[in-house]
């Protein structure tokens, strides 16, 4: 079946091709939502909430872009609506910024992607919605504030500070693994 015939099938609210397309994209948007989420079962939420958004609205799909990135979007700000709901305190500083330290290389390359992507997910709250939303999803620190609600210039502090956390646990992690 096409990605236009799945399209058409879960417009018509067949529950077959409503099924196919949650089979087909659940898991890579699963993956989304545990990095927005504070453990398994909020992310579970999210995802299920997402693609009751995505049926909602498929008929507004204008076949602009990619399918996937459309359904990508909705679980992002779907995440993003259950993150305002717990009330994350960004705090506010100035738009001078100053610049993280560098890491050597090497210790990236010696981490595995979970150990990774468990230190974001261990960064506080504001830190991880940011750079998730920075470094990860592609948006600009103007896209960022107004989802968030939020000045650039928070946008840009947090991700320095996400940064700045992520290199001293990297830093930390070889120390150990030495």
């Amino acid at each position: 079946m096409t990605e236009q015939e799945l399209i058409k099938g879960c417009i018509e609210k067949n529950a077959a091709c409503q099924r196919m397309l949650f089979e087909t994209y659940s898991g890579r948007m699963m993956t989304i939502c545990l990095r927005y989420a504070l453990d398994h079962a909020e992310a579970e939420d999210i995802l299920q909430e997402a693609f009751i958004r995505v049926f909602t609205y498929i008929a507004q799909y204008k076949h602009e872009g990619s399918f996937e990135g459309w359904i990508r979007r909705i679980v992002v700000t779907t995440a993003l609506k259950t993150i305002q709901k717990r009330k994350i305190k960004f705090r506010e500083l100035s738009d001078t910024l100053h610049t993280a330290p560098q890491i050597e290389s090497y210790a990236v390359t010696n981490l595995s992607e979970n150990e990774l992507l468990k230190m974001i997910s261990d960064l506080p709250d504001g830190y991880r919605v940011v750079f998730n939303l920075a470094v990860i999803e592609g948006y600009s620190h103007e896209e960022i504030a107004q989802l968030l609600n939020i000045q650039p210039g928070t946008s840009r502090s947090q991700l320095v500070k996400a940064r700045r956390m992520l290199q001293d646990q990297i830093k930390l992690s070889q120390k150990i693994a030495v």
